[in-house]
Protein backbone atom coordinates (compact mmCIF):
# COMPACT_ATOMS: atom_id res chain seq x y z
CA UNK A 1 0.00 0.00 0.00
CA UNK A 2 1.27 3.38 -1.02
CA UNK A 3 1.96 6.29 1.26
CA UNK A 4 -0.62 8.00 -0.22
CA UNK A 5 -3.33 5.14 0.13
CA UNK A 6 -2.85 5.44 4.13
CA UNK A 7 -3.28 9.34 4.40
CA UNK A 8 0.57 9.83 5.17
CA UNK A 9 1.26 11.98 2.36
CA UNK A 10 -0.97 15.38 1.92
CA UNK A 11 -1.14 18.73 0.26
CA UNK A 12 0.75 21.76 2.05
CA UNK A 13 -2.80 23.38 2.48
CA UNK A 14 -4.43 20.23 4.56
CA UNK A 15 -1.46 19.76 6.28
CA UNK A 16 -1.20 22.82 7.71
CA UNK A 17 -4.69 22.95 8.40
CA UNK A 18 -4.33 20.39 10.59
CA UNK A 19 -1.07 21.51 12.64
CA UNK A 20 -2.19 25.21 13.07
CA UNK A 21 -6.29 24.45 13.45
CA UNK A 22 -6.83 20.74 13.97
CA UNK A 23 -7.85 19.87 17.85
CA UNK A 24 -4.13 19.88 18.58
CA UNK A 25 -3.33 22.45 16.64
CA UNK A 26 -0.60 25.62 17.41
CA UNK A 27 -3.60 28.05 17.53
CA UNK A 28 -5.39 26.07 20.43
CA UNK A 29 -2.24 25.96 22.71
CA UNK A 30 -2.20 27.77 26.38
CA UNK A 31 0.31 30.06 25.67
CA UNK A 32 -1.17 31.71 22.32
CA UNK A 33 0.98 33.57 19.26
CA UNK A 34 2.56 36.11 21.20
CA UNK A 35 4.40 32.62 23.29
CA UNK A 36 6.51 32.29 19.91
CA UNK A 37 6.30 35.51 18.08
CA UNK A 38 6.28 39.10 18.10
CA UNK A 39 3.78 40.98 15.93
CA UNK A 40 3.22 44.85 15.68
CA UNK A 41 0.99 44.54 17.92
CA UNK A 42 3.25 43.07 20.50
CA UNK A 43 5.65 45.53 19.64
CA UNK A 44 4.56 48.56 20.60
CA UNK A 45 1.14 50.48 22.22
CA UNK A 46 1.43 52.72 19.53
CA UNK A 47 -0.16 50.11 16.91
CA UNK A 48 -2.69 50.05 18.83
CA UNK A 49 -3.46 53.41 18.82
CA UNK A 50 -2.82 54.18 15.48
CA UNK A 51 -5.23 51.54 14.85
CA UNK A 52 -7.60 53.73 16.93
CA UNK A 53 -7.35 56.81 15.34
CA UNK A 54 -8.15 54.58 11.99
CA UNK A 55 -11.15 53.88 13.38
CA UNK A 56 -11.88 56.92 14.08
CA UNK A 57 -11.17 58.66 10.64
CA UNK A 58 -13.45 55.39 9.52
CA UNK A 59 -16.23 57.18 12.39
CA UNK A 60 -16.02 60.07 10.52
CA UNK A 61 -16.45 59.27 7.10
CA UNK A 62 -19.82 57.22 8.22
CA UNK A 63 -21.15 60.26 9.96
CA UNK A 64 -20.29 58.78 13.27
CA UNK A 65 -23.36 56.20 13.63
CA UNK A 66 -24.90 54.84 16.82
CA UNK A 67 -22.83 51.94 16.31
CA UNK A 68 -19.54 51.12 14.99
CA UNK A 69 -17.91 48.45 14.60
CA UNK A 70 -14.22 47.13 15.35
CA UNK A 71 -13.41 43.55 13.58
CA UNK A 72 -10.10 42.38 14.52
CA UNK A 73 -9.76 39.56 12.79
CA UNK A 74 -7.26 36.36 14.01
CA UNK A 75 -7.02 38.51 17.25
CA UNK A 76 -4.65 35.45 19.28
CA UNK A 77 -5.40 36.67 22.96
CA UNK A 78 -7.16 40.01 22.44
CA UNK A 79 -4.91 42.16 22.46
CA UNK A 80 -4.61 44.77 19.90
CA UNK A 81 -8.81 44.79 20.00
CA UNK A 82 -8.35 45.56 23.60
CA UNK A 83 -5.66 48.02 23.09
CA UNK A 84 -7.51 49.80 20.38
CA UNK A 85 -11.02 50.22 22.85
CA UNK A 86 -8.83 51.94 25.31
CA UNK A 87 -6.85 54.21 23.04
CA UNK A 88 -10.70 55.36 21.38
CA UNK A 89 -11.97 59.11 22.77
CA UNK A 90 -14.29 58.29 25.58
CA UNK A 91 -17.12 59.28 22.69
CA UNK A 92 -16.19 56.75 20.66
CA UNK A 93 -15.27 54.01 22.61
CA UNK A 94 -18.85 54.33 23.40
CA UNK A 95 -20.53 53.69 20.80
CA UNK A 96 -18.25 50.68 19.54
CA UNK A 97 -19.02 47.31 19.38
CA UNK A 98 -16.03 44.79 19.48
CA UNK A 99 -15.22 41.64 17.99
CA UNK A 100 -12.24 39.19 18.00
CA UNK A 101 -12.27 36.36 15.47
CA UNK A 102 -10.20 33.77 16.77
CA UNK A 103 -10.64 29.88 17.21
CA UNK A 104 -8.89 29.34 20.38
CA UNK A 105 -10.87 29.76 23.63
CA UNK A 106 -12.03 32.98 25.17
CA UNK A 107 -9.37 34.06 27.55
CA UNK A 108 -10.89 34.61 30.89
CA UNK A 109 -9.32 37.94 31.21
CA UNK A 110 -10.19 39.30 28.12
CA UNK A 111 -13.31 42.62 28.81
CA UNK A 112 -16.36 41.77 29.06
CA UNK A 113 -17.10 44.39 26.39
CA UNK A 114 -15.41 42.39 23.87
CA UNK A 115 -17.58 39.65 21.60
CA UNK A 116 -15.21 36.46 21.05
CA UNK A 117 -16.65 35.07 17.76
CA UNK A 118 -14.42 31.94 15.46
CA UNK A 119 -15.70 33.89 12.18
CA UNK A 120 -16.46 37.67 11.66
CA UNK A 121 -19.61 38.95 12.11
CA UNK A 122 -22.62 38.39 9.26
CA UNK A 123 -23.01 42.18 8.93
CA UNK A 124 -20.89 45.26 10.27
CA UNK A 125 -20.55 48.79 9.95
CA UNK A 126 -16.94 50.65 10.60
CA UNK A 127 -13.54 48.58 10.58
CA UNK A 128 -12.47 44.97 10.24
CA UNK A 129 -8.48 44.90 10.83
CA UNK A 130 -6.40 41.49 9.72
CA UNK A 131 -3.23 41.58 11.05
CA UNK A 132 -0.76 38.98 10.06
CA UNK A 133 -4.40 36.96 9.56
CA UNK A 134 -3.57 35.87 5.52
CA UNK A 135 -0.10 34.36 5.75
CA UNK A 136 -1.46 31.66 8.59
CA UNK A 137 -4.15 30.85 5.84
CA UNK A 138 -2.89 27.41 4.63
CA UNK A 139 -2.08 27.26 0.78
CA UNK A 140 -0.59 24.71 -1.36
CA UNK A 141 3.10 24.96 -2.67
CA UNK A 142 4.28 24.31 -6.01
CA UNK A 143 7.25 23.43 -7.79
CA UNK A 144 8.51 22.83 -11.11
CA UNK A 145 10.09 19.77 -11.43
CA UNK A 146 13.31 18.66 -13.90
CA UNK A 147 10.42 18.35 -17.00
CA UNK A 148 9.32 22.31 -16.26
CA UNK A 149 6.20 21.00 -14.88
CA UNK A 150 4.65 22.70 -12.15
CA UNK A 151 3.35 19.90 -9.44
CA UNK A 152 2.03 20.12 -5.65
CA UNK A 153 4.50 19.16 -3.07
CA UNK A 154 3.19 16.60 -0.74
CA UNK A 155 4.46 16.67 2.70
CA UNK A 156 4.20 14.16 5.98
CA UNK A 157 3.99 14.94 9.46
CA UNK A 158 7.89 14.72 9.94
CA UNK A 159 8.23 17.76 7.36
CA UNK A 160 9.70 15.41 4.51
CA UNK A 161 8.29 16.39 1.16
CA UNK A 162 8.01 15.15 -2.44
CA UNK A 163 6.15 15.90 -5.76
CA UNK A 164 2.31 15.01 -6.32
CA UNK A 165 0.47 15.41 -9.14
CA UNK A 166 0.71 18.16 -11.78
CA UNK A 167 -1.05 22.15 -10.68
CA UNK A 168 -4.65 21.82 -12.55
CA UNK A 169 -7.82 23.71 -12.59
CA UNK A 170 -8.08 26.92 -10.61
CA UNK A 171 -4.99 26.84 -8.99
CA UNK A 172 -2.81 26.55 -12.16
CA UNK A 173 -5.28 29.41 -13.26
CA UNK A 174 -3.99 31.54 -10.51
CA UNK A 175 -0.41 30.24 -10.89
CA UNK A 176 -0.76 31.64 -14.42
CA UNK A 177 -2.01 34.98 -13.76
CA UNK A 178 -0.33 35.53 -10.77
CA UNK A 179 2.80 33.91 -9.86
CA UNK A 180 3.88 32.54 -13.77
CA UNK A 181 5.86 29.31 -13.86
CA UNK A 182 6.23 28.49 -17.52
CA UNK A 183 9.67 29.24 -17.75
CA UNK A 184 10.81 28.66 -14.41
CA UNK A 185 13.75 26.75 -13.24
CA UNK A 186 13.81 23.10 -12.01
CA UNK A 187 13.30 23.30 -8.31
CA UNK A 188 11.57 26.87 -8.44
CA UNK A 189 8.88 27.11 -5.91
CA UNK A 190 5.32 29.06 -5.72
CA UNK A 191 2.30 29.14 -3.20
CA UNK A 192 -0.92 29.04 -4.70
CA UNK A 193 -2.67 32.09 -2.98
CA UNK A 194 -6.40 31.16 -3.87
CA UNK A 195 -7.17 30.69 -0.65
CA UNK A 196 -6.33 33.52 1.05
CA UNK A 197 -7.89 35.52 -1.98
CA UNK A 198 -11.11 33.73 -1.17
CA UNK A 199 -11.27 34.56 2.56
CA UNK A 200 -10.10 38.18 2.07
CA UNK A 201 -12.90 38.35 -0.53
CA UNK A 202 -14.92 36.69 2.39
CA UNK A 203 -13.94 38.92 4.95
CA UNK A 204 -14.75 42.09 3.01
CA UNK A 205 -17.89 40.73 2.34
CA UNK A 206 -18.99 40.74 5.63
CA UNK A 207 -18.50 45.03 5.80
CA UNK A 208 -21.42 46.95 4.86
CA UNK A 209 -19.86 50.25 4.87
CA UNK A 210 -16.52 51.29 5.98
CA UNK A 211 -13.28 50.00 5.59
CA UNK A 212 -11.31 46.32 5.43
CA UNK A 213 -7.36 45.99 6.04
CA UNK A 214 -5.33 43.30 5.84
CA UNK A 215 -1.24 44.09 7.41
CA UNK A 216 0.94 41.24 6.54
CA UNK A 217 4.66 39.92 5.06
CA UNK A 218 3.86 40.43 1.32
CA UNK A 219 5.48 40.46 -2.16
CA UNK A 220 3.90 41.56 -5.46
CA UNK A 221 3.98 40.39 -8.86
CA UNK A 222 7.31 42.51 -9.50
CA UNK A 223 8.92 40.79 -6.33
CA UNK A 224 7.93 36.97 -6.14
CA UNK A 225 10.58 34.87 -4.61
CA UNK A 226 11.72 32.24 -6.45
CA UNK A 227 11.76 29.80 -3.82
CA UNK A 228 8.57 30.41 -1.67
CA UNK A 229 8.14 32.07 1.96
CA UNK A 230 6.69 28.99 3.84
CA UNK A 231 8.80 28.95 7.10
CA UNK A 232 7.85 27.94 10.96
CA UNK A 233 8.40 29.77 13.91
CA UNK A 234 9.01 28.41 16.97
CA UNK A 235 9.82 29.91 20.65
CA UNK A 236 10.63 33.32 18.74
CA UNK A 237 13.01 31.48 16.34
CA UNK A 238 12.73 30.85 12.38
CA UNK A 239 12.80 26.79 12.13
CA UNK A 240 11.77 24.46 9.66
CA UNK A 241 7.98 24.18 8.64
CA UNK A 242 7.27 21.03 10.26
CA UNK A 243 3.37 20.22 10.13
CA UNK A 244 3.22 18.54 13.69
CA UNK A 245 1.42 21.54 15.53
CA UNK A 246 4.93 22.40 17.42
CA UNK A 247 5.42 25.25 14.73
CA UNK A 248 3.69 28.25 13.46
CA UNK A 249 3.57 28.09 9.28
CA UNK A 250 3.11 31.26 7.89
CA UNK A 251 3.89 31.80 4.04
CA UNK A 252 4.37 35.72 2.85
CA UNK A 253 0.98 36.98 1.22
CA UNK A 254 0.26 37.72 -2.18
CA UNK A 255 -1.47 41.05 -1.39
CA UNK A 256 -2.03 42.45 -4.95
CA UNK A 257 -3.77 38.94 -5.63
CA UNK A 258 -6.14 39.75 -2.46
CA UNK A 259 -6.87 43.42 -3.73
CA UNK A 260 -10.42 44.14 -4.62
CA UNK A 261 -11.69 46.67 -6.98
CA UNK A 262 -11.02 50.35 -4.92
CA UNK A 263 -8.10 48.90 -2.93
CA UNK A 264 -4.88 50.41 -2.47
CA UNK A 265 -1.24 48.89 -1.11
CA UNK A 266 1.34 50.65 0.58
CA UNK A 267 3.88 49.89 3.21
CA UNK A 268 3.52 49.64 7.11
CA UNK A 269 5.69 52.86 6.83
CA UNK A 270 3.55 54.38 4.56
CA UNK A 271 0.71 53.47 6.30
CA UNK A 272 1.80 54.19 10.09
CA UNK A 273 3.20 57.61 9.24
CA UNK A 274 -0.17 58.57 7.78
CA UNK A 275 -1.48 58.01 10.91
CA UNK A 276 1.07 60.03 13.06
CA UNK A 277 3.73 57.43 13.71
CA UNK A 278 6.70 58.75 12.68
CA UNK A 279 9.53 57.30 14.78
CA UNK A 280 11.19 61.36 14.79
CA UNK A 281 13.13 61.80 18.05
CA UNK A 282 11.73 64.66 20.53
CA UNK A 283 13.78 67.55 20.53
CA UNK A 284 16.64 68.23 22.78
CA UNK A 285 15.60 71.20 24.37
CA UNK A 286 12.98 69.05 25.54
CA UNK A 287 15.71 66.91 27.66
CA UNK A 288 16.49 70.52 29.20
CA UNK A 289 13.09 71.57 30.50
CA UNK A 290 11.07 68.36 31.15
CA UNK A 291 13.48 65.34 31.39
CA UNK A 292 10.67 63.47 32.35
CA UNK A 293 8.73 63.74 29.34
CA UNK A 294 11.80 63.97 27.50
CA UNK A 295 12.08 59.91 28.65
CA UNK A 296 8.72 58.88 27.76
CA UNK A 297 8.80 60.52 24.00
CA UNK A 298 12.56 58.74 23.37
CA UNK A 299 10.80 55.87 24.61
CA UNK A 300 8.31 56.38 22.17
CA UNK A 301 10.35 57.33 18.92
CA UNK A 302 12.35 54.08 19.52
CA UNK A 303 9.07 52.47 19.16
CA UNK A 304 7.65 54.10 16.49
CA UNK A 305 11.01 53.92 14.80
CA UNK A 306 10.83 49.87 15.52
CA UNK A 307 7.42 49.77 13.69
CA UNK A 308 8.29 51.42 10.70
CA UNK A 309 11.58 50.10 10.31
CA UNK A 310 13.14 49.85 6.93
CA UNK A 311 13.77 45.50 6.21
CA UNK A 312 11.40 45.11 9.89
CA UNK A 313 7.93 46.12 10.49
CA UNK A 314 7.90 48.76 8.20
CA UNK A 315 8.11 46.53 5.40
CA UNK A 316 4.84 45.25 5.63
CA UNK A 317 2.27 45.46 3.63
CA UNK A 318 -1.23 47.62 4.01
CA UNK A 319 -4.15 46.35 1.74
CA UNK A 320 -6.68 48.76 2.29
CA UNK A 321 -10.24 48.29 0.89
CA UNK A 322 -12.66 50.93 1.65
CA UNK A 323 -16.41 49.80 1.49
CA UNK A 324 -18.76 52.72 0.36
CA UNK A 325 -16.41 55.27 2.09
CA UNK A 326 -13.63 57.28 0.51
CA UNK A 327 -10.02 56.02 1.42
CA UNK A 328 -9.67 57.76 4.98
CA UNK A 329 -5.91 56.63 5.33
CA UNK A 330 -3.84 58.69 2.28
CA UNK A 331 0.26 58.15 2.29
CA UNK A 332 3.01 59.91 -0.11
CA UNK A 333 1.57 58.50 -3.11
CA UNK A 334 -1.83 60.46 -2.46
Amino acid sequence: MTAEATGEWHGWRAAAEAALYGPEGFYRRPEGPAGHFRTSVHASPLFARAVARLLCRVDEALDRPATLDFVDMAAGRGELVTGVLAALPAEVAARTRAYAVEIADRPQALGHRIEWLPEPPPRSTGLLFANEWLDNVPVEVAEVDSAGVPRRVLVRRDGTERLGEPVAGPEAEWLDRWWPLASAADGTRAEIGLPRDEAWAAAVGTVDRGLAVAVDYAHTAANRPPFGTLTGFREGRETAPVPDGSCDLTAHVALDACALPGARLLSQREALRALSITGARPSLELASTRPAEYVRALAAAGEAAELTATGGLGDFGWLVQPVGIPNVLTGPAD
